[in-house]
């Protein structure tokens, strides 16, 4: 129960601060916050062994569309276009029970593997925040829109997005928002209509932007501009704006991206995977203070919603397009999977573990063959570059554990294998 205290003792703590500090410590948990960092040993209503482990923040993905788990193995090695096409055609048939189970999914992946806060953007959210409650993880959910003649919803997407943002009060565990396909299924009729929601219920706004260059090159062709200018025409680009992939764009575009405090979800696998061609300008978005996090996208264009491999391969990627080994270093990458990632989906007292910030921990076994030797000089390293989802021990969100001793508590996987998807 989150109203536990939960004592970790004896591990060494990837504490994700300030100094971005490792040090052996003991962490205490009470009400659902970090309460206590010490040296000395703690006591807690639960006390969790870690000797022989990192203790860490848990991963934010940034990007997700849970209720496409049932798809992975069924859209690959076909382009955007196509993915799309036949997306839309499997979004017409869907149920509630079959959104719920598919989401219900990603989130047992997602908790198995470290990830303690996830973005998603579809549609149905409501469905995606029953189980999320059932998980028990911590979620930003945007009610994706488009204009009302080419949508498979019922009735219309933005008054849709106004009716779940409204039709529960934000909590600890859930932020709702409002979220946009993207620019090739929304007129610019669309685009202040979603700023007037979520400037009225102060809610973040998620889309998909410049993913594929045929995106940027039917945008120019049809309205004149590029995506991100056609963003920026209309005043649609603010602090509010969490933009997914940002593959093909240019400097211009990323000067106007930073002046307007825009911040992006970089989704480096699915993107490669879905042939794309381009990767995303992430170190000249540093250069300019652009927030940068990480996202998994679906598992119908990733297959997995494995942070770990996310920071790899997404490092790896921009090193050999640079011919710079330096480029994307690993405590980069770990604060894009941790804190970056929180701070763009509004959680701003999560991603470190701190005194007084969300109890959202992981612990990562440093005894398996691949993660030995690990020390406080190398540990960030080994977490970037050699750990995988079968490292994560336990997982805490909110103060309570999902995940202990390797084991999934919130939700049964062998009867989930079972249910209904569509």
């Amino acid at each position: 129960m989150s109203g536990e205290k939960i004592a970790i003792n004896g591990g060494l703590v990837v504490k994700q601060n300030r100094g971005r500090q490792v040090l052996k410590a003991n962490v205490l948990v009470e009400n659902g916050i970090i309460s206590r960092i010490s040296q000395e040993q703690l006591r807690g209503d639960i006390e969790i062994n870690a000797t022989g482990k990192a203790v860490m923040p848990g991963f934010a993905n940034t990007h997700c569309h849970a209720a496409m788990s049932h798809l992975k193995g069924k859209l690959d090695d076909i382009n955007l276009h196509g993915f799309l096409e036949r997306t839309f055609e499997l979004d017409a048939k869907r149920t509630e029970e079959g959104l719920f189970n598919s989401a219900l999914l990603s989130m047992a992946e997602m908790i198995s593997s470290g990830i303690t806060l996830f973005s998603d953007l579809y549609y149905g959210e409501d469905e995606v925040e029953k189980a999320a409650a059932k998980a028990g993880i911590r979620a930003a959910l945007f009610w994706n829109t488009l204009d009302e003649r080419l949508t498979t919803q019922k009735g219309n997407p933005v008054k849709n997005a106004e009716r779940f943002i409204s039709g529960g009060k934000r909590t600890d565990l859930v932020h709702r928002g409002i979220g946009v396909q993207g620019v090739y299924v929304a007129s610019d009729e669309l685009f202040p209509e979603v700023s007037e929601v979520a400037e009225r219920y102060s809610t973040l706004i998620h889309m998909h932007v410049s993913e594929t260059r045929k995106e940027v090159y039917d945008c120019l062709r049809d309205r004149g501009k590029r995506p991100v200018e056609l963003l920026a025409s209309l005043g649609f680009l603010s602090p509010r704006l969490l933009i997914a992939h940002a593959v093909w764009v240019n400097m211009n575009e990323l000067n106007a991206m930073a002046k307007s405090g825009v911040m992006v979800s970089w989704n480096a696998i699915s993107n490669a995977k879905l042939g794309e061609g381009g990767i995303a300008p992430v170190p000249e978005m540093q250069k300019r203070g652009i927030l940068v996090s990480l996202g998994t996208d679906s598992n119908g264009s990733n297959n997995s919603l494995n942070m770990f491999e996310c920071m790899k391969f997404s490092s790896l990627q921009v090193k050999g397009q640079r011919w710079d080994a330096s480029m994307m270093d690993a405590q980069s990458m770990l604060d894009m999977a941790t804190i970056n990632g929180y701070s763009s989906l509004g959680f701003r007292n999560g991603g470190t573990i701190e005194e007084g910030n969300l109890a959202d921990i992981i612990t990562v076994d440093l005894k398996a063959p691949n993660m030995v030797p690990s020390s406080p000089e190398n540990i960030v390293q080994n977490i970037v570059y050699s750990a995988n989802p079968g490292n994560v021990c336990d997982v805490i969100i909110g103060g309570k554990i999902l995940k202990k001793d390797y084991t999934l508590l919130t939700i049964d996987v062998e009867e989930l294998a079972e249910a209904k998807f569509i």
